[in-house]
């Protein structure tokens, strides 16, 4: 099982400076490059400073001239936001100045306020699904060149992306996937999956692995694509300092809730602030619940964990260091799993 590294620029807060958040990113990135990790993923959102990533194409470009081993990610692309010409080119250039490290992945999206602002009023989740299995045969398409279109959602006469990648015939391809359906979707279509529990604890883990292969049953004839599973993971020496990165994953888990929500009022890309109160309120996402459900533990507890997922048949580890805290802490965790836990798995 492989490691990998997800993070974004995470601003809760006005005070926070956004370019020494993206230098803290970098940072992040530089130490996971150094010490053996597989990749770096980052996401795509609008509109949101919970997570800073307009465009993950950009910021993997970034992330390239400060790396050198590491694969480079989009976790993931919103399929409703891109139309196939644009991505396919946009892609292809990316895993040209890259050097041929790009790593695709697709997906629906998730927060309502993006579909409200850049997908129109008719945009939902389910639609959002459509564009995206019509979206993945479109860049293959345009990547292996005179492709037209006709659906309901783009009309094109014959096109070749240009540039070509420089992977053939073309990056790896991942989608999230959640349900049965698009497990079933990303297999059939020679897709690598992405799937994340959030803050549910290892029964989901289980049942993402089961799904996944019911998906590869159903497909007995298409090669069996890569699973990667996502997860916040913290690592740390001593009780006190756990309890204190439960508590900051809690406020981080209020927060995206909030997000997905969509009730909250929003200025300057914040939401406006949860107090204290709501945030012991929501038990569900309490300090406790998520130090049991998520990867938080010593080293020892942590490598059970994934040798845990290990077993399952995870291909992929990809650690989610995005968790409401301070900088210096998200590198602390992060240098005592390089140091303790990785080589468990060498």
């Amino acid at each position: 099982m492989k490691f990998s590294l997800f993070a974004h620029m995470e601003r809760l807060g006005p005070e926070q400076d956004q370019h020494t958040l993206y230098k803290e990113f970098m940072s992040l990135c530089e130490l996971a490059d150094a010490h053996g990790f597989a990749a770096i993923w980052t996401g795509e959102h609008h509109g949101m400073d919970f997570t800073i990533a307009p465009n993950p194409l950009t910021t993997l470009t970034a992330v390239s001239q400060h790396t050198t081993n590491v694969r480079l990610g989009t976790a993931t692309i919103v399929a409703p936001f891109w139309h196939p010409i644009k991505l396919a080119g946009e892609t292809a250039m990316t895993d040209l100045i890259t050097g041929g490290r790009l790593d695709i992945g697709i997906a629906r999206g998730a927060y309502t306020y993006e579909y409200e602002r850049l997908g129109g009023p008719d945009l939902d989740a389910w639609q959002a699904g459509q564009r995206l299995r019509t979206l993945v045969p479109a860049l293959k398409g345009l990547w292996a060149g005179d492709y037209a279109c006709d659906n309901e959602f783009w009309q094109f006469p014959p096109t070749t992306s240009a540039p070509k990648p420089l992977q053939s015939p073309h990056p790896p391809i991942w989608i999230a996937a959640r349900d049965p359906s698009s497990h079933e979707f990303a297999v059939e279509n020679g897709c690598n999956v992405q799937v994340t529990p959030l803050w549910q604890d290892d029964a989901e883990v289980d049942a993402l692995m089961q799904r996944f292969n019911h998906a590869c049953a159903k497909f007995p004839q298409t090669p069996r694509p890569k699973i990667m599973v996502l997860r916040h993971t913290l690592v740390a020496a001593t009780e006190a300092e756990l309890h204190e990165y439960a508590q900051g994953l809690s406020r981080f888990y209020n927060y995206f809730g909030a997000w997905f929500k969509n009730e909250r009022p929003v200025s300057q890309g914040n939401l406006a602030p949860l107090s204290d109160a709501e945030i012991s309120g929501n038990t569900m996402m309490s300090a406790e619940n998520m130090r049991a459900n998520n990867v938080v533990g010593t080293p020892e507890q942590v490598i059970e964990r994934l040798r845990h997922y290990a077993a399952l048949g995870y291909d992929e580890y990809a650690l989610w260091v995005d968790c409401a805290m301070p900088y210096a802490q998200k590198r602390k965790s992060l240098e005592l799993f390089i140091e303790r836990v990785m080589p468990a798995f060498a």
